[in-house]
């Protein structure tokens, strides 16, 4: 019997490796729903804001699966977009179907009529397909392109063409999953050896690309006597038992690295694509090794880029490096990166007032308390910040958020497609409240899978990273307080098991519980707001500002407000 469209479509995901679709089901999808549902192979979760969706199948790609999101005509897979810019930015495979009104009314300007090149931002492939001969060839590469480009495909389709009968003529091929090595030729191999193995401070910088390369990475480190420092998306690939580290620059690190950056004459940036060209800064020679060769040398000045993975680039290149015996410029990066964790241990300590739990504590108490092979999914903002310091390596722990994109909103969506893609490991999400709030009725999709996700509110009752861009830049903050509902009685009313915490004593014995539960918890803990943690660098200019920006507030008759900022803030400018 002849196959139509739409089981074609779900034979071919199946095939693929896809386990999940997300979407909300409805008019042009539901002919792909009944096709999915009597096939059986592949699940659909139903989530209530496709943008959740698309972040739930993201989460699916970052930890190894390919991930799968629809949205139905119009407004329905335009909320896909939000997550599939995260998704794609950040190297998740991930095949997105939207589907579309009838292909006559095209043109017309009909009814949930949208243009697909939207997604041309945010995909590696991105086609419509009009014809039945057309739509597996158009979905095989839109699977194959997410699955090897590393990113999104989008395989669009009128809701018209599902029914449709596969021609005999058509072209079905699976899709292929290659197994390649790809490094950079032996005299670009000869050439970088000759560059590091002169230098007088050399340094590495590693990112995502070096998941699964860490003992090569030190072994380089070890032959250079060079500092390693990590982006937030390498944390989890290059912190831990690692004698050679000094953690991460930007907002979210410390001097070591920071300083090691601006100070090296020999920079090898090792698979990271940094976004923040301003925490780049550097007079040194810098080498960096990439798989997508079109991205080498948009963030800094680069004098050697080469194309390869990391862990076969190293396998090559660390015999072709001489041993160094000077240790100097290592050991006065450790020495101060350890002034650095000494400092953020001290912010461990400092538990917080009633209903101003200090955020640092509630992190470090997580990271206490998680499995030594959680999946951590964070928020955008100051919850980001307080995972990056507090939230440590063990070499089995997961971490992911918006670090490429910056959306609000990323870790409860995300959390939801990892605990069904985990194979049973704990995740935990750190939500922010105005994150959270963002897409809160996703909470109803947690509660109706009894997903074991354990949900933290950094509840602050502001946009806490915002207000600090603006103190930085001279301005007062303004329209930067939320008005929260009470969370954990929406968790409740969700089927959640949801905790407020407003007692700095109850927050080890709450999140020491919350990790224990077999099903999902929300823990609503009412957070300082006025710790907001200044970068480890900041200018004199910018103390400059913040004192502006303060001093205006205190003439809008803010003062006790200021002066609440200030004491808060007093433990993070002794640090600078």
């Amino acid at each position: 019997m002849t196959r139509t469209i739409a089981e074609t479509i779900i034979d071919m995901l199946a095939q693929a490796g896809v386990k999940r679709l997300y979407g909300v089901t409805g008019d042009s999808l539901n002919l792909l729903n009944d096709a999915l549902r009597r096939d059986g192979r592949i699940e659909w979760i139903h989530v209530r804001h496709e943008e959740a969706g698309a972040y739930a199948a993201m989460a699916e790609g970052v930890l190894g699966g390919l991930g799968c999101c629809a949205g139905s005509s119009g407004p329905g897979h335009v909320h896909l977009i939000n997550g599939l810019y995260d998704a794609h930015r950040w190297g998740a495979p991930v095949v997105a179907l939207p589907s579309t009104i009838s292909r006559s009314d095209y043109g017309m300007e009909s009814f949930q009529e949208t243009d697909l090149r939207m997604f041309d931002g945010c995909s590696w492939y991105n086609q419509l397909a009009q014809t039945p001969e057309q739509a597996p060839r158009m979905l095989q590469q839109a699977i194959q392109n997410a699955l090897t480009r590393k990113g999104v495909g989008v395989f669009g389709y009128g809701g018209d063409l599902l029914p449709e009968k596969l021609p005999d003529s058509a072209i079905v091929s699976p899709s292929y999953r290659p197994e390649t090595v790809v490094r950079p030729g032996d005299r670009e191999l000869d050439a970088l050896a000759e560059l590091l193995s002169g230098a007088e401070r050399p340094m590495i910088y590693g990112g995502v690309g070096c998941e699964g390369a860490h003992a090569l990475v030190t072994a380089l480190a070890e032959r250079l006597q060079a500092p390693v420092g990590w982006t937030l998306k390498g944390k989890m690939a290059l912190e831990h038992d690692n004698a050679h580290g000094i953690g991460m620059t930007g907002f979210i690190g410390g001097k070591a690295c920071a300083d090691a950056i601006a100070q090296c004459d020999v920079l090898l940036l090792l698979g990271t694509d940094f976004p923040w060209k301003d925490f780049l800064h550097t007079k040194a020679r810098v080498a960096q090794v990439l798989t997508h060769g079109g991205r080498l040398g948009r963030r800094t000045h680069v004098d050697m880029g080469l194309v390869g993975e990391v862990h076969a680039t190293l396998e090559a290149l660390v015999p072709r490096v001489a041993y160094r015996g000077d240790d100097s410029f290592l050991q006065d990066r450790r020495k101060v990166y350890q002034e650095d964790l000494e400092s953020l241990a001290r912010h461990e300590q400092e538990a917080g007032a009633h209903s101003a739990i200090g955020p640092d504590y509630l992190a470090a108490r997580i990271d206490a308390h998680a499995d030594a092979d959680a999946i951590f999914t964070t928020d955008t903002g100051m919850t980001t910040v307080w995972a990056a310091r507090h939230l440590r390596s063990t070499g089995r722990r997961s971490l992911m958020g918006s670090y490429s994109h910056g959306s609000m909103a990323s870790a409860m969506p995300q959390a939801i497609g990892a605990a069904l893609a985990g194979n049973g490991r704990q995740t935990v999400a750190l939500c922010g409240d105005g994150g959270l709030s963002m897409l809160m009725g996703d909470l109803a999709t947690i509660g109706q899978y009894q997903l074991p996700v354990k949900m933290v509110v950094f509840n602050n009752g502001t946009l806490g990273m915002v207000e600090i861009e603006m103190q930085l830049a001279g301005i007062p903050n303004y329209q930067t307080e939320l008005y929260n509902p009470d969370f954990a009685k929406v968790a409740e009313a969700c089927g959640i098991r949801g905790v407020t915490v407003e007692d700095p004593d109850q927050v080890d014995g709450a999140v020491r519980d919350a990790m224990a539960q077999e099903g999902p918890v929300l823990l609503d803990v009412k957070t300082d707001r006025n710790a907001v943690a200044m970068p480890p660098h900041t200018s004199l200019k910018q103390l400059e500002s913040y004192a502006l920006s303060e001093a205006k507030m205190v003439l809008e008759g803010r003062g006790a407000e200021v002066l609440k900022q200030v004491r808060s803030n007093l433990k993070y400018l002794r640090d600078l």
